[in-house]
């Protein structure tokens, strides 16, 4: 959604010469000007502000990110199992600093399969599945 400077500074509750100063400095994420009016993207309902270089902290506080949830397969268990002869669970979900190992996962909605040899994970893992929907793990 696109909005003006009046309905961007109610939003961030700021006075709308405050958000033209924002705006001719560059620090309004993705927002032009068209003729003589401003327009301004909204993300997550709110106008997204780069942080300046001085004084305090701004009031408007941009909405967290959801923690994302990475899945991959620990291959150090699948060795473990087949010289112990043991049925050890080797799928590890990573959300936050837990780690919950499971037999079988189910995730609820969209995901993305990353292949990173370069910079693996602090695990080790280079490859696992990284998504913000909800995962069910079963065993």
């Amino acid at each position: 959604m696109i909005v003006g400077t009046t309905e961007a500074a109610r939003i961030l509750e700021i006075s709308t010469a405050r958000l033209r100063v924002l705006l001719s400095e560059g620090r309004v994420r993705g927002a032009y000007k068209t003729g003589k009016m401003w327009l301004i993207p909204l993300v997550n309902g709110k106008p997204i502000i780069k942080r300046g270089t001085r004084g305090p902290d701004p009031r408007w506080r941009n909405p967290r990110l959801p923690a994302q949830t990475i899945v991959h397969v620990n291959s150090q268990r699948i060795r473990q199992n087949q010289k112990q002869q043991q049925q050890l669970p080797v799928i590890t979900v990573k959300k936050g600093n837990t780690n919950v190992y499971g037999h079988q996962v189910e995730i609820l909605g969209g995901c993305r399969v990353v292949y990173s040899p370069d910079k693996p994970l602090s695990c080790g893992a280079r490859v696992w599945i990284e998504t913000l929907n909800k995962v069910m793990i079963v065993g």
